[in-house]
């Protein structure tokens, strides 16, 4: 089943989320990646840019949570200048991750979005734990072999999102995954 690993939105930036909407969503969170999310891939510090947004996100009524599955100094560097809550070595798409990012943040799974550039761990793991999930297209193209690998399935797995994208009987059986999902890693993590 391919709607495990289907985005709820696709965008192309960080700074193409409607924070209103997600507001209307009823989200009141934001679980972020760094790698080609946030930042381009090697990129040490946040940006400007990358700064600004997240006083965007603050401001608009929404807590920010960094999930990374990079190193402790790699995410303690990298979040020195946006002093958020932040997990590192994540294990992504670990549901436990997710489900600690919202316990941190003090909201319910379902209120929390996830976003990440990959389908296989930031939308997975987010749709594992019924997080509304958001794809944001990769900032570089200069990646690890291994994601590089990992692109040629997504791409496949996309071209199926696109298909099924607007059928009522897969979005249904999406939606019952996710909260079926999140039930039972729920349970599991008491």
């Amino acid at each position: 089943m391919f709607e495990k690993f289907f985005p709820d939105l696709i965008v192309n930036s960080i700074q193409d989320i409607d924070l209103e909407d997600l507001k209307e969503r009823g989200i009141k969170g934001l679980v972020l990646d760094i790698d080609n999310t946030l930042v381009a891939q090697f990129t040490k510090d946040a940006s400007v840019d990358v700064v600004e947004w997240i006083e965007k996100v603050k401001a608009a009524g929404l807590l920010p949570c960094i999930l990374s599955n990079a190193s402790e100094k790699r995410v303690i560097d990298f979040n020195s200048s946006l002093s958020i809550p932040a997990i590192h070595r994540a294990y992504k798409p670990s549901p436990r991750s997710f489900l600690r990012a919202a316990e941190i943040l003090g909201i319910e799974s379902n209120r929390v979005a996830a976003v990440g550039d990959q389908l296989f761990t930031d939308i997975y793991g987010g749709n594992r734990t019924n997080m509304f999930t958001i794809l944001v297209r990769p900032i570089d193209k200069k990646e690890i072999l291994f994601v590089k690998l990992k692109r040629h399935v997504e791409r496949f797995v996309l071209a199926k999102h696109s298909k099924l994208k607007l059928n009522k009987h897969s979005n249904i059986k999406r939606a019952k995954w996710k909260e079926k999902s999140a039930v039972k890693y729920s349970a599991s993590k008491k």
